[in-house]
């Protein structure tokens, strides 16, 4: 069969790690997708120009022009690897026009735009492959969408961010504070010049709209999930839970409930007993409920090179053996057929339940804790376990840990307030969710 001629838009980490993937399983990758797979022509940056040219060996016609490449008439597959949302989403869109199939590595792009990208995918009878959105080379998307699909998703859970995982990581391994082990995670070339997305929780989010897209045939609906990042915690708190037999991680979650879908990403307390508890260092991990399977965990590496090059390649090879299927015999883009897919109530903050970490400094004289266990039973809020910590020489403050039993935030919040109007408490009260993750 004549091969699947690949045009690249940007051939930087991810964009080289699909090459080199390309190149060095060639063989494997076309007995396993009927035809070989090639990259004819990448857009490349003109500062990279020559450094490009050395490492593909002339066999790549480079353009810095990415809308000719889009357009020529030797590319049958547009892979966009830029990332940012312009000017991938009108090259995007413009391959869709030509009814070229897309491989995308872009999770803000389909988090902001998704929704208009796989209806005009759906128009024109197109393929849109994103697998290495999410999680880089861990295969979730096809797990979800395929291997699940026996399953009503009860909820997923995950750690879709490696640079916060490993902050959180050195500074409970080694007692770092925030500032110093983002740092190293700057030194090391896991964290941004600029590293709001990943530390501010906005890139885990974006991962999190597509699972639960897929997870529950809803739109994508990144503006509607409720977004925490890590850059407020402190190495007490993440010390205090340890204590209390508890990590924390900075976690995606996608519920379904009775009133509506759950969608938050903020730092979490996992009981330390969990797999999901144990993921450190850069990796990643997407623990799934189903009602039929249960609890199924997907773990490796969620960034790098050829890991996400890796999904890359995969959603190649998926165009290749489809291409010739009608629309309507492939795997939908959000798992559910496109006319299935329903709005859904996505919960404030407000209405969510779980189970809530307290951190207060109070005064230590009788009576205190009383007062704040009166709130808290007022607002219908149980205690399951408390530490109270001896006052440092000299010191008339201390510091008083609480775990509740599920609530509501909103009494949760409405708890806080009151505490934190008390004389013998010194506000700020840190407030911090627990899961459980049970199956």
């Amino acid at each position: 069969m004549t091969p699947i001629r690949v045009g690249l838009l940007g051939l930087g980490i991810v964009g080289g790690g699909t090459w080199a993937i390309l190149e060095r399983n060639r063989e494997e990758i076309s007995r396993r997708a009927g035809r070989e797979i090639i990259v004819t022509r990448a857009a490349v940056r003109a500062v990279d120009m020559e450094r490009v040219a050395q490492k593909t060996g002339g066999r790549v016609q480079l353009s810095t022009d990415p809308t000719a490449v889009v357009e020529a008439e030797d590319v049958d597959v547009v892979a966009e690897l830029m990332g940012g949302t312009e000017p991938a989403k009108t090259l995007v869109l413009r391959a869709i026009s030509l009814g070229k199939p897309v491989v995308t590595a872009n999770k803000a792009l389909l988090a902001l735009h998704g929704n208009e990208i796989f209806a005009a995918a759906q128009n024109h009878g197109v393929m849109i492959g994103f697998e290495a959105a999410v999680a880089g080379g861990i295969p979730i998307i096809k797990a979800l969408r395929e291997g699940l699909t026996a399953n009503r998703i009860q909820w997923l859970a995950g750690i879709i961010n490696g640079t916060s995982n490993f902050i959180l990581t050195q500074m409970r391994d080694q007692g770092m504070g925030f500032s110093e082990a983002l740092s190293q995670a700057q030194a090391l070339g896991y964290a941004e010049a600029d590293p709001t997305f990943d530390i501010e929780g906005i890139d885990a989010a974006h991962k999190l709209s597509l699972l639960a897209a897929i997870a529950f045939g809803i739109p994508v609906q990144f503006a509607r999930a409720h977004v925490e990042g890590i850059s407020r915690l402190t190495a007490e708190d993440i010390r205090y839970a340890e204590e209390l037999g508890y990590r924390i991680k900075l976690l995606g979650m996608a519920k379904r409930t009775t009133r509506g879908i759950e969608l938050r990403v903020h730092p979490t307390l996992i009981p330390a007993r969990r797999l999901l508890a144990n993921v450190d260092g850069v990796m990643n991990a997407v623990l799934v409920k189903g009602d039929a399977v249960g609890p199924t965990l997907y773990y490796g590496a969620g960034a790098g090179a050829e890991p996400t090059g890796s999904a890359v390649v995969a959603d190649l090879v998926d165009i290749a053996r489809m291409a010739s299927a009608a629309p309507g015999h492939r795997v939908p883009y959000l798992a559910f057929q496109p006319d299935q897919v329903r709005n859904e109530i996505v919960l404030p903050m407000a209405d969510i339940e779980t189970a809530y970490y307290l951190r207060m400094k109070a005064l230590d004289r009788p009576g205190v804790l009383a007062e704040v266990t009166r709130i808290l039973a007022d607002q219908n809020i149980s205690i399951e376990a408390m530490l109270q910590k001896e006052p440092k020489a000299g010191e008339t403050w201390v510091d008083v840990i609480m775990l509740t039993q599920v609530t509501q935030e909103r009494a949760i919040d409405h708890a806080i307030a009151l505490i934190e109007a008390l004389v013998s408490i010194d506000a700020p009260v840190v407030r911090l969710r627990v899961e459980s993750l049970a199956s």
